[in-house]
């Protein structure tokens, strides 16, 4: 069986785990946090996002998680609609609904995918070797490695794994916009879509998620801090 090592448990991580267990594989996350889990705010799925899941075998426990009916478009800073579909029209044009669901909700329902014992926590990847694939890491002051077919650098903007296999690459680099994400501690009571607001430099977005809370996110174009 051919096996897999995938570097970092993020959603990117778990799905590319999920995705190669669905084709016979065998895949091991390693994850630095001494947990596994996802903070964070929400996230918008939209059809092709939803095709993505749908091929893992997901879908249905997404839409089981997430809000699937809400009306969406845009507006001004001053909250006039400049475009704006019901969820029935969005579901005709874009193949979905918006589907709302908070990261964390998202992580459970592709870490519950995977088999306990292919989550390896509170292991840091130091190096990896791109010629044998084998992929070293520190795990409670021990070093070791593990060698596989394949190697999935899956471990966010600092990655090890680029730095490993291309040192020579452009760091990221800010772009000029901030953002502030969260999601209400309460049901929210008022109405329910999927908007985004613009206004001069900035931008305003809020989506319901499926427990009937809301993720909010503001961003300004701003000089680096």
């Amino acid at each position: 069986m051919n096996e897999a090592v995938i570097v970092g448990g993020g959603i990117g991580g778990l799905a590319a785990a999920v995705a190669l267990r669905r084709i016979g594989w065998q895949a091991t996350v390693l994850e630095r946090a001494p947990e596994f889990g996802e903070v964070g705010a929400g996230l918008t799925l939209l059809a092709n996002g939803m095709r993505a899941l749908g091929s893992l075998g997901l879908a249905e426990a997404i839409r089981a998680a997430g809000t699937v009916d809400a009306s969406g478009g845009t507006r001004t800073a001053s909250g006039r609609w400049i475009s704006h579909v019901d969820g029935s029209e969005m579901a005709r044009r874009l193949g979905t609904t918006a589907m709302g669901i908070h990261r964390a909700t998202l992580h459970r329902i592709l870490r519950d995918a995977l088999p306990a014992e292919s989550l390896i926590r509170a292991t840091e990847v130091v190096g990896v070797n791109p010629a044998t694939g084998t992929v070293s890491w520190r795990r409670s002051g021990q070093t070791g490695s593990t060698t596989a077919d394949l190697v999935v650098g899956a471990d966010g903007i600092n990655s090890a794994i680029r730095e490993a296999v291309w040192p020579g690459a452009a760091r990221p680099v800010y772009q000029g916009s901030t953002a502030w994400r969260a999601v209400t501690a309460d049901r929210w009571t008022g109405e329910l879509v999927v908007a985004i607001s613009w206004g001069p430099g900035a931008e305003f977005g809020m989506v319901p998620l499926g427990d009937g809370r809301v993720y909010w996110y503001g961003a300004v174009n701003a000089p680096y801090q």
